[in-house]
């Protein structure tokens, strides 16, 4: 396997954990002259009006849904110039790769919040003081903490670090792993985990799938696709992460960071893209919408 080929398939693990992009997704890396040119914004506190009393607990995760569906969007074109770079035989280090990736993603978040606080006449500092009291009572607000924590993957995944906690304004970090000290897995742990991930993945999102056409839902519909996507992905990648921790003891900060240190090594980048063109052809055989 090419360096660039090996580098293209080890990029995907940035997304390992990370909804759509857990279908086998390519690891994503930017070239600053090449990445896309997402201008920066002013802050809009203060610029709509309203109060947190006004933000219901619907509000919060049509605003959540929204940003953590544009923000994919995001990661796939930065995914295609990606892609382009690599098949030009220019190799990124990691380290910069990570730093590269996290200020695109945060550029355009910057854009894509605004926008949907604009669009459903939120103001920034209502709705952090909404979720965070919609939070504190997960049981009572189950949908709320679905949404915030669908997007703290998302976000987790594209910086490399765990939050605790995310804002309109910024994610606030735990700093590393939680729950202990990391796991440092071999090239040889990693394929076996990531064979159970993918694997759990393909099969909970051909099970939910299956459910959905059983019921007389038409994934070939744009919006039920969309609705497929936002909740049968986050189903699928919970059930991956879990068996990953709770059957081999692996958490997703660990999983991330054997990809980060493996997948340049030829035999492990060619297991990860096998184990990445086996789910697409599975999931593209059972009907699963693809985005």
């Amino acid at each position: 396997m090419s360096s660039a080929s090996s580098t293209a398939v080890t990029v995907a693990a940035v997304a390992a954990g990370c909804s759509l992009l857990a279908y086998g997704a390519s690891r994503l890396t930017a070239k600053p002259s090449e990445a896309p040119s997402l201008a920066d914004i002013d802050d809009i506190d203060g610029e709509i009006d309203g109060g947190d009393d006004c933000i219901s607990p619907d509000d919060v995760v049509a605003v959540f849904d929204k940003i953590f569906m544009q923000m994919q969007q995001v990661v796939m074109q930065l995914s295609q110039q990606v892609q382009q770079i690599q098949m030009a035989g220019q190799v990124i280090p990691e380290k910069q790769l990570r730093q590269l990736l996290k200020g695109e993603f945060e550029r355009a978040l910057d854009q894509c919040q605004a926008a949907i606080f604009e669009e459903n006449d939120v103001d920034a500092d209502c709705l952090e003081e909404a979720t965070w009291e919609f939070m504190e009572s997960p049981e009572e607000y189950p949908k709320v903490k679905r949404a915030v924590e669908r997007f703290q993957k998302l976000y987790d995944s594209m910086s490399g670090e765990e939050t605790f906690g995310w804002t309109p304004n910024k994610a606030k970090t735990a700093g590393g792993n939680k729950g202990g000290a990391a796991k440092d897995l071999t090239a040889d742990e990693l394929i076996q985990a990531a064979t159970v991930y993918f694997d759990t993945i393909t099969e909970k999102m051909v099970g939910i799938a299956k459910a959905w056409k059983a019921q007389g839902k038409d994934l070939s519909n744009p919006t039920v696709s969309k609705e497929f996507l936002l909740e049968a992905s986050t189903d699928a990648n919970e059930a991956a992460e879990g068996k990953l921790e709770n059957e081999m003891g692996i958490r997703m900060g660990d999983f991330r960071a054997a990809i980060d240190k493996h997948s340049r090594i030829p035999q492990v980048g060619q297991a990860l893209g096998m184990l990445q063109m086996k789910q697409q052809q599975e999931l593209m055989a059972a009907g699963v919408p693809m985005g």
